[in-house]
């Protein structure tokens, strides 16, 4: 209740500032408030209690036989409702000054309906060239991305994250080269829980990055015309998994690091009210950007625990496709396949490690008016469930399958 109070009074100061329009100085306020009711036919990996839809969980028997996770279930929510003030400043030298502040109320891990920075960055632009500093868009989600009602907005086939980053951007007519340096801070990674030896439980920390002393890097290039966008780009992480391990000889300190290198492209052709867009990701190890993955214990040291590891490999492709205006429709469809390691691996530490494959299919429709749009998106999802091989790869497959439904109301000032 406080932090709401503290939110709104600051609002307000700000708010009350704007009347006077300091020197120099722009703003505009904005936001939306927005209603999403869903259903599902089959319990699902999730977060926001169902509104972030991942993918349909595995078979779990109970004592007679019965699949646990085959039950339906819906709910109704406000959580991403939010507010935003864009900020034009005075000039800094010869760059152009600017920021972004904005929040919503999805709060973060298992409590929600708490406010929760989205953006919160500042900007230099020099004209072809510009520095942005602050939580905003991962580099791999970019500028392409699928139009669709779920608020996964495609993950796990398309990356989904917002991180604090130093980001550079030169623009030479119709090229763009991006180069960023990433950390983590809503959406983190995937390691071990604790420091015990022979651990296989799972957890998300800063603690991997920060241990690690060493930001995400991202590079990229993108060609730019009126209608088409086209680009590619190379991502680096680095992370560690522990710093200290726990045999029966007593506790080492241990020097330990999992570094993966992922790659992707990406299109988005629009004219008039056509829009087609795309993106393959090869990814290693990219569990905080909101898709599946991870890494495995490739060799131990019989002494003091310190592990090796491999990270394992997955393959992520979609395709989007809408089509008009006031009556806006399209199609999307997501496929993802894990690839294993390139050693042998057990252990494995991650997120949907006995995943084969994930196969989307989604259509939706909208009817727009200024400010508001009202939408109904249906999506059918299967995922081939297995056992891990020696390098984390998937055998002896089955399929489960989930129907999902979400109505929208938006309205946007």
């Amino acid at each position: 209740m406080k932090k709401k109070l503290v939110l709104w009074v600051a609002f307000a100061a700000v708010a009350f500032g704007a009347q006077a329009q300091k020197k120099n100085f722009s703003y505009k306020f904005y936001g939306q408030v927005r209603t999403d009711l869903f259903y599902n036919s089959r319990s699902n990996s999730e977060t926001v209690d169902g509104l972030f839809y991942m993918y349909p969980k595995d078979v779990a028997p109970d004592a007679r036989g019965e699949d646990l996770n085959a039950k339906p279930d819906g709910n109704f929510y406000t959580l991403y409702s939010r507010l935003g003030v864009d900020v034009a400043g005075p000039m800094l030298g010869k760059a152009k000054t600017s920021a972004k502040l904005e929040v919503d109320f999805r709060g973060s891990g298992t409590t929600y309906s708490l406010v929760r920075i989205r953006h919160a960055y500042f900007n230099f632009d020099w004209g072809k060239s510009a520095l942005r500093v602050g939580q905003y868009w991962h580099p791999l989600y970019g500028d392409v991305a699928p139009e669709i009602l779920n608020l996964n907005m495609g993950a796990p086939y398309q990356p989904f994250s917002r991180a604090p980053q130093v980001r550079y951007r030169y623009t030479s007519k119709h090229f763009v080269f991006t180069a960023a340096a990433v950390w983590q801070m809503q959406y983190l990674s995937v390691g071990p829980a604790s420091n015990k030896a022979g651990e296989t439980s799972t957890a998300k920390s800063q603690n991997y990055i920060k241990n690690s002393c060493v930001p995400e890097f991202y590079a990229g290039m993108d060609y730019k015309n009126p209608n088409l966008l086209l680009g590619a780009g190379v991502h680096v992480s680095s992370v560690t998994p522990r710093v200290q391990s726990e045999t029966s000889g007593g506790v080492y300190k241990v020097s330990e690091r999992v570094t993966g290198v992922s790659g992707e492209a990406h299109l988005k052709y629009t004219r008039d009210r056509l829009m087609i867009a795309a993106k393959s990701v090869l990814s290693t190890n990219l569990t905080q950007t909101s898709t599946v993955g991870g890494y495995g214990v490739k060799s131990v040291d019989p002494q003091t625990g310190e592990q090796e590891y491999a990270p394992l490999r997955v393959s992520h492709t979609w395709v989007n496709v809408m089509y008009g205006k006031t009556f806006r429709g399209g199609v999307f469809a997501g496929y993802l396949k894990n690839l294993g390691a390139s050693d042998k691996v057990a252990n494995l530490i991650g997120t949907g490690t006995d995943l084969d494959q994930l196969n989307t299919l989604g259509a939706e429709l909208t009817y727009n008016r200024p400010n508001w749009k009202f939408g109904v998106e249906y999506t059918w999802t299967g995922a081939w469930y297995g056992d891990n091989n020696a390098k984390g790869r998937i055998v002896d497959t089955h399929l489960v399958k989930n129907n999902r439904v979400v109505f929208t109301a938006l309205f946007q000032f």
